[in-house]
């Protein structure tokens, strides 16, 4: 039974706790580094995972270790777990935006197996989208075994460029944001032409979710699924030719570009912080 440790119990370890639970892992085989008393109450409640306030006794036993912390808590964590992980030499799984593994090795050491992932929100409800990178440390085993974790909570690619992460966050790891920015357009949109606002967002979230799984379970070509809804002269024309007008793509691509440049920064200001 291979033990995990989950550093940090935010909302992406509960999803990730609550997936593998799902999948027939053992509580008894998880545990968890939480500093707030109240989520360590509630994580061993909802989930009967045994919880620590230090890092390091969470840490003790595991052979895989998930890193569910937010960027700029990484360097804190080296003087806790640095000698525990070069002692054990467990995989360590990394899921905070922008931190390379590079700055993983300097901050616990070398020799470890590392994955880098980002996974997004929908992984709260089992519907994640996660890319992975492995460095060359990560035997196949362990590769099918991170797969595992990830899959628990949705759909995982892995990616063998690490510099695409950053390209990763930007389309998945963000992209819940722009969906629902989106979404609030067009109900304003509605709400703005005389429709009920309960009615415009029932309406636009559930065309969305519908949208959503045709493109998923048909497996087509987006643009092919779009030609099909756009008849000649129609009012879907009309929409899509406003949308060209404005620039969407353009739009989109600077914002994707903004997003993927933030996580860059973020890794450098780490570099410069530690």
């Amino acid at each position: 039974m291979t033990r995990i440790a989950f550093i940090g119990g935010g909302n992406m370890a509960r999803s990730l706790i609550g997936g593998l639970l799902k999948t027939g892992i053992s509580a008894s085989a998880m545990t968890v580094a939480e500093p707030r008393a109240e989520a360590r109450q509630e994580l061993g409640r909802d989930f009967g995972v045994a919880c620590f306030a230090e890092s390091r006794l969470a840490a003790a036993e595991a052979q895989v270790l998930v890193l569910a912390v937010k960027p700029q808590i990484m360097p804190a964590l080296q003087g806790e777990l640095r000698d525990t992980l070069q002692r054990n030499r467990p995989m360590l799984i990394s899921i905070a935006a922008g931190v390379r593994v590079d700055q993983l090795e300097r901050w616990f050491g070398g020799l470890l197996p590392i994955v880098r992932c980002m996974p997004n929100t929908p992984a709260l409800i089992g519907a994640g989208a996660t890319g992975l990178y492995a460095n060359a440390r990560v035997s196949p085993p362990q590769r099918a075994q991170a797969q595992h974790i990830l899959d628990a909570v949705g759909l995982t690619q892995w990616i063998n460029d690490e510099a695409l992460m950053d390209t990763v966050t930007a389309v998945s790891g963000s992209g819940p944001a722009y969906f629902f920015a989106v979404v609030e357009a067009l109900e304003d949109a509605a709400v703005a032409q005389g429709m009920p606002r309960e009615t415009a967002r029932a309406l636009a979230a559930q065309t969305c979710l519908g949208a959503g799984r045709m493109l998923t379970e048909s497996g087509e070509d987006p643009g092919e699924l779009r030609r099909r809804v756009t008849s000649p002269n129609g009012t879907t024309q009309a929409a899509l030719e406003s949308f060209a007008a404005d620039g969407l793509p353009r739009i989109v691509s600077r914002a994707v570009a903004a997003a993927t440049q933030r996580g860059v920064d973020m890794a450098a200001a780490l570099d410069n912080a530690s």
